[in-house]
């Protein structure tokens, strides 16, 4: 079960003036679930995307950079669940480009203007004839108001669908974002989550779209992490239709930017949470949270050697306040010139460690007291310098062994 999150309330999640979705039960893995959706974008939106840094990038994965890169003006995004068209080699791409080729002949643009995504397991054809079929069911299902049922489609061993919503200023005109989000396991993105699709009615410049789309993956998606693991086709995408009644963002200059980008990393770090909240066997979400850095690569560091441990991670799924995994860890960061005197840390509030060592008012019962709610935040400040960050993540319960062990069959 996830960690304190429900399915989000297909009314809470507002539709996009250029956006419209569609989805279809194609049977990719199993019967009776949607797994293929279809995203339509009006003419005119400008999208932006960052994408796995993993050397067996899948071949949807490829096909995006391509089409990205060539500059066409993106009309319709396709994604698949159940099967990840990875480590198939130039089948695999024929078939990502063939889907694009589908999708193109249905609503009337060209190829290079879809992107296509798949998700799922690796190493196996991506069924074709399947997604042909299921395709005209996605078409006739196109609706702007359809965000929920799209989020349920790109699900894999996700429990729950996420998806947020929100709005802000902009001058006169009141700007819609919505994004939707798909993770659970094999999650350590460098550059994104695993699937995620934020969209705005904002107008902004492409050049600009870009930078943005960036700065606000590293703001959300690139603190989460469940196991440590960069899946080979984590894709995140940024879309802008510009229908808000609004003069386009043009440069980084302009000073409605901060407010835009503050929004968009408001819901995009949400889906991120909601991402570390329902990880493969979740049964507690924990926060980690270090300042005191020398920079925030430093942080980042450290924080992700916490949130990775899997002794510090079944340590939380048992209650048990072992501080000494909580040192390894922070030991293991690779930190140079590090004084360890320095470190101090709470745990739930409770202060376990000071100067470098167990505090003198830290009680065991305290700390197996702290470790038993759902939700932990784990503070550590190094003392060597003002850089902060977050990382959020979950524990290691048997599910997530039993999850990845039984994952294909």
């Amino acid at each position: 079960m996830p960690v304190n999150l429900t399915a989000p309330d297909p009314d809470s999640l507002l539709a996009i003036d250029g956006v419209e979705l569609g989805f279809a039960e194609a049977g990719i893995r199993k019967a009776g679930r949607r797994d293929l959706m279809l995203v339509r974008l009006a003419s005119g939106a400008q999208v932006a995307g960052v994408f796995t840094r993993n050397s067996f990038a899948a071949a949807p994965v490829q096909v995006c950079r391509e089409h990205l890169a060539a500059g066409a003006s993106v009309r319709a995004l396709l994604v698949n669940a159940g099967n990840a068209n990875c480590g198939t080699g130039a089948p695999g791409l024929a078939d990502a480009r063939r889907s694009c080729e589908l999708v193109a002949a249905a609503i009337g643009c060209g190829a290079s203007q879809v992107l296509p995504f798949s998700t799922g397991v690796i190493l196996e054809p991506l069924p074709m004839a399947k997604i042909e079929a299921a395709l005209p069911q996605c078409v006739a299902s196109l609706g702007a108001a359809n965000w929920a049922q799209a989020a349920s489609a790109i699900m894999t061993t996700d429990t729950v669908p996420k998806g947020g919503s929100t709005t802000v200023k902009l001058d006169a005109a009141t700007v819609r974002i919505t994004g939707i989000a798909k993770g659970v396991g094999m999650l350590q993105p460098n550059m994104a989550t695993m699937l995620a699709y934020l969209a705005t009615d904002a107008a902004v410049a492409a050049p600009v779209l870009q930078a943005l789309v960036r700065r606000v993956a590293d703001r959300s998606f690139n603190r989460v992490t469940v196991d440590g693991d960069t899946s080979t086709n984590d894709s995140f995408v940024l879309i802008a239709t510009g229908r808000a009644a609004m003069v386009p963002i043009a440069d980084d200059a302009d000073p409605r930017l901060p407010l835009l980008e503050a929004a968009l990393v408001d819901v995009a770090a949400r889906l991120a949470q909601a991402i570390a909240r329902d990880g493969e066997g979740a049964t507690k979400f924990i926060t980690v949270d270090v300042r005191g850095a020398a920079s925030e690569d430093e942080a980042l560091r450290v924080a992700r050697g916490v949130a990775n441990s899997p002794l510090v991670k079944t340590a939380l799924f048992a209650s048990d306040p072992n501080l000494g995994r909580l040192l390894m860890a922070i030991g293991n960061a690779g930190i140079a010139d590090f004084d360890t005197s320095r470190l101090q840390l709470r745990l739930g509030g409770v202060t376990v460690i000071e100067n470098g060592g167990r505090a003198a008012s830290y009680r065991e019962e305290d700390g197996a007291r702290v470790m038993q709610p759902a939700e932990i935040t784990i503070d550590i400040d190094l003392g060597r310098g003002s850089a902060k960050t977050t990382v959020w993540t979950c524990d290691f319960s048997y599910d997530y062994v039993k999850i990845n062990a039984e994952y294909r069959t």
